[in-house]
């Protein structure tokens, strides 16, 4: 993890997500499910996308991707993607204007590629390793069948299988969920891609294999200096990945900044929630934190803040007006009134407090374990 200090560039930019907004038609009613996102991706850098399940991290990504479900509609908005097109010149299209079809045919896996969570759903049971690496590289890169298979077979050693000859022949039901895994890795990067997209990639896989896989995307990362979207609802990948952090809830970003600026000095009472209900096995409580009640219901007309009703401190206002993003500092941004000028000052949770402190010492212990070995 490197978290980029100043003003980042305009020129480095590939992605640029503004008021987008996605509803869903559903046989009960219009569900908006993303509501006014805003987002922005730089080259080489990492950010991960957070909250609960359903707030809208997958939907907003697999938008990228066109693979928006048949009953959505993007309602409004732009997502801006900024390329090196085939003659080699710089190109932005917004990619809410072109089908679906359009999308997958000219940016999947070439441009942008995805990782899902669960390998056996997303490789072919039916075929082979090697040709679920190199179909990508024919379609996209018009190599040689002879080509594909031995840059098939140099991707399946970059990713760290072991006799990759052998494995290239071989079905998934064949290998172990960390050699899948890898397998997914390898095709997604089969193609060089701008912006490799993470859906939970370790959510399937053991402790031990789940680090192997974080410290793999990080090396291929760095080498090609692409860009990564992470989805996650573990804060503990988020702490080891990411360059920045966007935290949403019921459709909307409502917290976001560098990775010290979230996860050690969090604003928002939500992301307070999310953060105290890590598991901690240094501690000598016996309770976990739970964040109280349930998310909004989004085929409902949300008025005001949709985290008022399970916000402790929740100001009258919040139940009137939907909160701005406040500046609090860098590249800090927080929508909720508390931040208003007006506002009453909150302090963090006692609790909260003692497990920041803990977790920045741990921070500090491991940065001077990596400084010493470099």
């Amino acid at each position: 993890m490197t978290t980029k200090p100043g003003k980042r560039p305009k020129s480095d930019r590939v992605l640029m997500v503004r008021d987008l907004n996605i509803s869903f038609q559903t046989a009960n009613g219009k569900v908006n499910a993303i509501r006014g996102v805003r987002m922005d991706l730089y080259r080489g850098e990492t950010i991960a996308i957070v909250g609960e399940s359903g707030s809208g991290k997958s939907v907003t990504v697999k938008t990228l991707l066109g693979i928006l479900a048949p009953n959505g509609t993007i309602e409004r908005g732009r997502i801006d993607y900024t390329f090196t097109n085939d003659n080699g010149e710089r190109e932005t299209v917004d990619l809410t204007k072109l089908s679906q079809k359009e999308i997958r045919y000219r940016f999947n896996g070439k441009h942008i590629a995805m990782v899902f969570q669960d390998p056996m759903t997303s490789l072919d049971p039916t075929m082979t390793i090697g040709k679920q690496i190199t179909e990508g590289m024919i379609l996209h890169e018009h190599l040689s069948k002879e080509e594909a298979e031995a840059r098939a077979i140099d991707l399946l050693k970059e990713v760290g299988i072991e006799e990759p000859e052998k494995r290239f022949k071989q079905y998934p039901h064949q290998l172990s969920g960390g050699m899948r895994q890898r397998v997914v890795i390898a095709i997604a990067l089969a193609c060089n891609p701008d912006i490799l997209i993470c859906d939970e990639p370790t959510t399937a896989l053991d402790v031990t294999i789940q680090a192997k896989i974080l410290e793999l995307i990080k090396k291929i990362q760095k080498e090609k200096n692409i860009s990564v979207i992470y989805i996650t609802h573990d804060l503990g990948v988020v702490a080891k990945v990411a360059d920045y952090v966007d935290v949403m809830y019921a459709g909307r970003i409502i917290e976001k900044g560098n990775i010290n600026e979230v996860f050690y000095d969090p604003k928002h009472p939500y992301t307070w929630g999310l953060l105290a209900s890590m598991p901690d096995t240094d501690t000598d409580s016996t309770r976990l934190f739970a964040i109280p009640g349930t998310p909004p219901d989004l085929m409902e007309e949300i008025v005001g803040d949709a985290f008022a009703p399970r916000n402790p401190y929740a100001l009258a206002i919040d139940y009137k007006a939907e909160p701005p993003m406040f500046n609090v500092g860098g590249h800090h941004r927080v929508a909720s009134w508390l931040y208003d000028p007006r506002a009453p000052k909150v302090e963090l949770p006692e609790q909260l407090k003692e497990r920041l402190a803990k977790m920045n010492a741990e921070r500090e212990r491991i940065q001077k374990q990596e400084e010493a070995a470099a």
